[in-house]
């Protein structure tokens, strides 16, 4: 099983999918490192040579940061944000959509499931 950036690839997949596993990577950028490291993207992960691993592994960390670098700069620029106290890390800290989205009807991923009236609650425990 081929591990690179501290995530173990799945062993059936090609190669330019299972790059994608990686926090960081995504379809074009696989693609400029397999082709960096010479490395055929049809390839399945589990027939790679020891050799072609190290060059992918080498390509990734001289191209930038990926995983727990990457997520550790992304949730410090959030805590910055919130700190300065910007209508964008207010949004970060209120859990709402930070991008001029409409919120008054959608945004239910962001907000969490509906949250029922007071009223409907009393009706429950007056019935029973």
């Amino acid at each position: 099983m081929a591990r690179i950036a501290g995530v173990d690839l799945p062993r059936n997949k090609q190669v330019r999918i299972a790059l994608t596993y990686i926090f960081g990577i995504g379809n074009p950028r696989a693609r400029r490192i397999l082709t960096a490291a010479n490395v055929e993207p049809m390839k399945k992960v589990q027939d790679l040579g020891e050799d072609e691993v190290n060059r992918i592994r080498q390509v990734i960390e001289g191209e930038g940061q990926v995983e727990g670098d990457l997520r550790k700069d992304v949730s410090m620029n959030i805590k910055r944000l919130i700190e300065i106290q910007s209508y964008r890390g207010l949004r970060h800290r209120r859990n709402l959509p930070t991008r001029g989205q409409r919120s008054h009807t959608n945004a239910r991923t962001r907000k969490g499931p509906r949250k029922g009236t007071v009223t409907n609650k009393r009706k429950a425990t007056a019935k029973t």
